[in-house]
């Protein structure tokens, strides 16, 4: 496994400007020349652009101060919806943002968020802690959704509710008739259903959602499945539930979950989600372990080895999937992602508040390189989490806010969404993460939607840049140009308020020599070059 080829698919980026200087980090040469061949003459599946989707869960300042600051805040705002934030994520074209869980999925009953805000029952949040004001509910969310153009993916609640409760949710959202219903939407200000494009049904029914057994989750499904009524389904064919749906998958490499809730439930099913978290060594007890910034040198190593540990999860669970489903009509879907490192000094524990590194755009690239080199299952990806959680997008102090190195990774890989994906063969050098080895950099190469061909490298190696020296089979290259993501520390990290540390740069180690691509790829870096 650790010794295959790294190969992967593609990307680029769209209008490449700013004549900044690059880091010295940036400029230095290369230490090794590799050759490799880019496939342009095999294009593979289509990458969906839902694998750059996101989550924002009632968690911490993900959505109260994050999303959402209320219609009379003194921050810019859109009908309570905070302006920057929303500017932000749809100018990196989020496809899908799920929501309102995770753990809090199965505690929300969603009849408490709609209504006159003043009016709407104030709540414990017994998974996260503090309240749950109740003030962003079903309108504020496809309202905030519409805002960055992006599709929706709800997750209902299915371990402390009905499958009476979750019908009249989607007959809330998606009925056009003049039912009862859907008449309590039109007087609460929404006269036309909103799209719906994803349903969650379960979440971690393994752990916060119930600590089911795989068996028992199977039969809950199918149940929940039955009475969500989607349309085309047996005596369906005219219902205004079009979503999709997703039952709750396993943890990490759990095969024997996917093994049984695939044979019991699989037909009833659209896609199966996956969560994989990196921590520290591994070991989920150990996920506070690691700080997210002034972390040793060794940290970096062991967070990207445990990143690139998706690809060998993925490969165990489509195994067994290609078991079930050769015709892979089931999507796998990897809902919630990313590092979790001990939450920051002084912060409320229970929020996950984490800074956001150098080391996280890597492991953000790394990942969305992984994911392309599974594309023909895996379709959609939700990092974890869109604002203040986790591996956030944005980090928001009052009114005001930072890009994360690891929004800055998505904003670079823009140019994937829905591309083709070109095979790579290129043999990357291992670098050691304690006793295990992992390649010392990965790389993705497709055909945008714009023509052009992107290729994009991840290289984890924090000391040792690279020559890539990479035929292009099937087509020809006049001009490259691109970015790169860098900085001289290995725990660089932007701070709101404060000038960016990190941030894209015009990328100059690319040429096109005798018919191949020349990429001088610094250490620790993300490039993403477009081919002409």
């Amino acid at each position: 496994m650790m010794g295959r080829l790294a190969r992967t698919v593609a990307v680029g980026m769209a209008a490449l400007a700013a004549a900044m200087a690059m880091t010295p980090a940036a400029r230095a040469a290369p230490d090794v020349e590799i050759a490799g061949t880019i496939h342009a003459d095999r294009p593979g599946p289509v990458l969906s652009r839902y694998l750059q989707g996101q989550f924002a869960e009632h968690l911490g300042a993900d959505i109260y101060g994050g999303i959402w600051v209320g219609p009379d805040s003194p921050i810019p705002n859109t009908r309570g919806v905070r302006s920057d934030v929303a500017a932000a994520l749809k100018d990196i074209h989020v496809p899908v943002v799920r929501w309102p869980g995770g753990c809090f999925a199965d505690i929300y009953h969603w009849r408490d968020g709609i209504g006159p805000r003043g009016k709407r029952p104030v709540r414990k949040n017994d998974w996260w802690g503090g309240l749950e004001s109740n003030a962003f509910g079903t309108h504020e969310y496809f309202d905030f959704v519409d805002q960055i153009d992006a599709d929706s993916y709800v997750a209902i609640n299915m371990a402390t509710s009905t499958p009476s409760e979750m019908r009249e949710w989607m007959d809330y959202i998606t009925s056009s008739a003049r039912d009862t219903i859907a008449d309590e939407r039109r007087a609460n200000g929404r006269q036309e259903p909103w799209k719906l494009g994803f349903v969650g049904i379960g979440n971690e029914a393994w752990g916060c959602g119930g600590a089911q057994t795989p068996e028992y989750f199977a039969n809950e499904y199918r149940r929940f499945a039955t009475f969500m009524h989607r349309n085309g389904g047996t005596f369906h064919m005219h219902n205004d539930n079009a979503a999709l749906r997703v039952a709750s998958g396993p943890n990490n490499d759990d095969t024997a979950w996917m093994d049984t809730v695939l044979k019991s439930a699989g037909p009833m099913m659209d896609a199966i989600s996956l969560h994989y978290y990196t921590v520290f060594d591994g070991n989920w007890e150990h996920r506070n372990m690691a700080p997210a910034t002034g972390f040793p040198a060794e940290h970096w190593d062991h967070i990207l080895y445990q990143a690139w540990r998706m690809d060998e999860v993925l490969r165990a669970h489509e195994k067994v999937m290609d078991k079930h489903d050769p015709q892979k009509r089931i999507g796998l879907y990897v809902d919630e992602w990313g590092t979790w490192y001990a939450p920051e000094p002084g912060t409320e524990p229970g929020y996950l508040y984490q800074q956001n590194s150098l080391r996280d755009a890597l492991v953000a690239a790394e990942t969305l390189n992984v994911f392309h080199a599974h594309a023909d299952r895996v379709r959609m990806a939700n990092i974890a989490q869109a604002v203040n959680v986790l591996q956030a997008m944005l980090l928001t102090d009052g009114a005001k806010l930072a890009k994360t190195p690891t929004y800055y990774a998505f904003q670079l890989y823009v140019p994937f969404q829905d591309a083709t994906a070109i095979p790579v063969d290129v043999a990357a050098p291992l670098i050691a993460s304690g006793e295990h080895r992992f390649p010392a950099f990965t790389l993705s190469a497709a055909k945008g939607k714009d023509g052009r061909t992107y290729v994009a490298v991840a290289n984890a190696d924090r000391t040792r840049g690279y020559r890539l020296a990479l035929g292009i089979a099937g087509a020809s290259a006049r001009r490259v140009s691109g970015q790169v993501l860098t900085a001289d520390k290995l725990d660089a990290h932007n701070v709101p308020g404060a000038p960016e540390q990190v941030t894209p740069r015009p990328f100059h180690g690319a040429r096109i020599a005798g018919g191949r691509l020349m990429l001088d790829v610094p250490a620790k870096s993300v490039v993403v070059v477009a081919l002409d």
